[in-house]
């Protein structure tokens, strides 16, 4: 007589998607109702501050939202598969090493280099560099025989570098070139972040409605994914490039410039470690996350599980104007501070094998609704305290600071398997909490100014 062995599934509650949906959504929606320091409810004829600006800028802002949107799809495409694709391709554990292995040292050596390209370039014409390359990767991974060539990593992880900061360094020049106010920039910050886990949901229904069977040798989602691409090389081609040389000719060569506003500028270190932390933080949560979900032996529907980690990033996000200016309830610094410490707590409590399916729910939930405020708030100290012809190169070097110990992780992990998760996120939790202690010392240098950093 055989012996059945029933297995007990963990099952996410219904009402996880409505809530966190409903509270994204009331954030934004009432958001203008509030945002005035004399009156509690905004007049009809008053401006939603989303519009703030001149016409040409907020064309120029909603046509750069949507392209952004598509960009941030088609990443969550080429990253929706993740282990399964590996394998789907026969892969075992070191053959999946070594590729991302390969992919960790693009993003380490290309992928940190590339923002000085950018700041070379200008942010444009690195936009259609990233473009292109998820061009050449849809086309091969549409093909189910050139989907597993290691060549699809390496370029991928050199494109996803460049999508960090291509897209906002595009948008900073072109609204100081236009002369529009600082908020409406800010705004474009938070925003960004939100349409991304919006269309990082997205990139899963499109990905599902699409994948057809292996068997017919085209892989439809990654063919979308390259006729996004070639829409966004024709848009950009079409948009007028902005000039970037104008600092440098007063400042002298990059490498100079990038020594005084980035190498010897306090702030700005304080800055590049921050977004260090937070970018390994989130490259551990992609690796651990469902391992440590499952470490209790219960299934779980994990497709069911992420989109409320994006949803979460999605109301993180939504709060960030509610914490800023002059109705913010907080100092500016104060509260990306409160943000990085609930967020290394949060990983914290998961790096202490706590293994409660709903628990650990809950706090990667926590956690990605503090990253969801932290990222737009990074990027708003950046334009206080840094040259905009320097956030390529400054963001590419905060990137790279993060990728060399994921590349000693995955040789400690994945070849000698001495390195436990536990470990991984314990420090990832570390780092987090040390960037709220540095950006707690940017209370300091609160009075300095974009233009006295510009004047040092």
């Amino acid at each position: 007589m055989g012996v059945v062995i029933e297995r007990e599934e963990w099952v996410l509650t219904p009402l996880a998607y409505p809530l966190l949906s409903a509270a994204s959504l009331a954030a934004v929606l009432l958001l203008p109702y509030f945002s005035r320091s004399h009156s509690a409810v905004v007049a009809p004829s008053s401006p939603s501050p989303f519009d703030v600006g001149a016409t040409p800028f907020i064309r120029f802002r909603r046509a750069f939202l949507l392209l952004f949107s598509l960009a941030s799809v088609v990443e969550g495409i080429q990253a929706v598969f993740g282990e399964d694709e590996f394998v789907r391709c026969g892969f075992g554990r070191d053959q999946m090493a070594v590729r991302l292995v390969v992919a960790t040292v693009a993003a380490l050596f290309l992928g940190g280099a590339s923002g000085i390209v950018s700041d070379k370039l200008g942010p444009q014409r690195a936009c259609i560099i990233y473009w292109m390359l998820q061009l050449v990767v849809g086309i091969f991974k549409s093909f189910s025989v050139l989907r597993c060539a290691w060549i699809n990593n390496f370029i991928l992880a050199v494109a996803s570098s460049m999508f960090s900061f291509c897209f906002e360094t595009w948008i900073v020049l072109e609204h100081e070139k236009q002369g529009q106010k600082q908020d409406s920039l800010f705004d474009t910050f938070w925003l960004m972040t939100f349409f991304e886990s919006v269309s990082l949901v997205g990139s899963q229904g499109i990905t599902n409605l699409l994948l057809d069977d292996d068997d017919e040798g085209i892989l439809l989602p990654y063919l979308f994914a390259a006729l996004v691409s070639i829409i966004g090389i024709l848009y950009i081609r079409k948009a007028p490039i902005a000039s970037t040389n104008q600092h440098a000719a007063v400042i002298g060569s990059y490498q100079k410039s990038f020594f005084a506003h980035v190498l010897r500028d306090k702030r700005v270190l304080i800055l590049v470690l921050a977004q260090a932390s937070v970018q390994f933080s989130v490259s551990a949560f992609w690796f651990l996350w469902a391992p440590t979900i499952l470490a209790d032996g219960r299934d779980a529907l994990l497709p069911l599980i992420y989109p409320c980690f994006l949803v979460s990033r999605m109301l993180g996000s939504a709060a960030f104007p509610w914490f800023y200016g002059a109705m913010a309830p907080l100092q500016n610094e104060d509260s990306l501070t409160i943000a990085y410490v609930a967020a290394g707590l949060a990983l914290s409590i998961v790096a202490y094998d706590y293994q409660e399916i709903g628990t650990l729910v809950i706090l990667f939930c926590v956690f990605h609704a503090c990253v969801g405020f932290i990222l737009p708030s990074l990027a708003r100290f950046r334009t206080l305290y840094l040259p905009n012809e320097l956030r390529g190169g400054m963001m590419s070097f905060s990137l790279a600071l993060a990728n060399a110990p994921i590349f000693i992780f995955l040789l400690q992990g994945a070849y000698h398997r001495n390195m436990a998760n536990s470990t991984i996120l314990g420090l990832a939790a570390c780092g987090l909490l040390s960037a709220g202690g540095c950006i707690h010392m940017l209370r300091r240098w609160r009075k300095h100014t974009r233009q006295n950093a510009r004047s040092l």
